[in-house]
């Protein structure tokens, strides 16, 4: 029943989810879906937003209501972006130029992940003006460098330094598939044959370890998927990276810098001084630090601390509209994505990443509408009980 749905047959991202995990084999899914260690931040993320509440203000004219926010200059369709998610092949051959077109056809930003399986030249072409980059520093600063003189080169529209990952966490979900290891367990295999599709696909485009085509350059094994992977885990990640190596990518990079994972409110004043342009609020999806405290538990103290020194954009745990106008409420100027979009996507392909964009966008047309809000401008603190 699942192969013979549609993306129209989604009617949230739960609905999205489901089709996707019956799609995608356990050891990818996982990949995805896991969290550090107990996962306990997972299920913090998800529980701050239960902590708060909206309260609506009614005989408010919201026959129109206008979502539309600018940020770096530009204005997008939605307060929303798609977030940098790595290793996205493994969910569907060519998923980042599928989340590219998506996203510039939505006219929301698409962060392409430093770890993504597409060259980011080919991504910046794709998406010439909703396409940004994700930076994450190798051990050599040279590559990094070069990395941000190609991103400028190729016209990406702003530079996302993610800062959140000094160390591999431990990922148990990903310890007991065997994840990353030459060979998988036998149950893996025999697991992954309940997903015909997947492996089709799979197939279809050559099978064997994800591509880090950004990456290529820097091998020095030669060009193929295994070398370029075997170099990726010399360089990265790189645990001695300082706020030197910020001023220095700072001064590099033109456009628009973000630093991605701030959750200390000094961290984020210490960023403003240094003339960062935006600090991403983010515990990594829970991802790295199961112990952290959620973003959005961050972000209140985020804001005071800098005011509008630089733009507060946060991450981790959205699913629902509703999330993101309360993000709003307390003082972020747009929220990335990663999960939601990657389940349509890998549920429906292109097709399945525009329809999660779509219902969480209309969420949140639904949301102002209820609160009585016709436009984000007028989104503060007020609506929040």
């Amino acid at each position: 029943r699942g192969s013979a749905m549609k993306p129209a047959d989604a009617i949230n991202i739960e609905d999205l989810h489901r089709i996707a995990k019956r799609r995608t084999p356990k050891v990818a899914f996982d990949y995805f879906e896991g969290g550090a260690e107990d996962e306990h931040g997972l299920a913090r993320n998800e529980a701050e937003f239960r902590r708060h509440r909206l309260l609506p203000r009614y005989l408010v004219d919201v026959s129109q209501v206008d979502q539309r926010t600018t940020l770096f200059g530009r204005t997008y369709a939605s307060p929303f972006g798609l977030a940098p998610t790595g290793v996205n092949s493994l969910l569907r051959p060519g998923a980042e130029r599928m989340l590219a077109d998506a996203a510039a056809a939505a006219n929301i930003p698409y962060v392409l992940s430093g770890l993504g399986t597409a060259r980011l030249e080919d991504i910046a072409q794709a998406a010439p003006q909703h396409a940004w980059f994700q930076l994450y520093a190798a051990k050599d600063r040279a590559i990094s460098e070069d990395q941000i003189r190609r991103a400028a080169d190729a016209g990406m529209n702003a530079l996302m330094y993610t800062v959140d990952v000094p160390v591999l966490s431990k990922r148990e979900r990903d310890l007991r598939n065997g994840f990353g290891r030459p060979r998988l367990p036998l149950r893996v295999y025999l697991e992954a044959l309940r997903h015909p599709a997947w492996l089709f696909d799979y197939f279809r485009h050559g099978g064997g370890p994800p591509f880090f085509e950004t990456w290529a350059p820097y091998s020095k094994g030669g060009g193929s998927a295994q070398a370029v992977l075997q170099a990726v885990g010399e360089l990265w990640p790189a645990p001695d990276h300082t706020w030197r190596d910020v001023e220095r990518f700072r001064r590099l990079w033109p456009g628009p810098f973000i630093l991605k994972g701030i959750l200390h409110p000094e961290d984020a004043v210490r960023a403003a001084e240094l003339g960062v342009d935006g600090v991403l609020v983010s515990n990594h999806g829970a991802r790295q630090l199961d112990a952290a405290p959620a973003a959005l538990e961050m972000l209140p103290a985020i804001r005071v601390a800098v005011g509008d020194r630089l733009a507060i954009l946060i991450d981790s745990g959205f699913r629902r509209g509703s999330h993101i106008v309360i993000a709003r409420a307390l003082g972020a100027q747009m929220v990335f994505l990663g999960r939601p979009v990657l389940y349509g996507m890998a549920a429906f392909g292109r097709a399945g990443a525009a329809r999660a964009i779509e219902i969480l966008r209309q969420e949140v047309e639904i949301t102002l509408k209820q609160i009585g809000c016709p436009s984000l401008e007028v989104l503060g603190p007020h609506f929040l009980l």
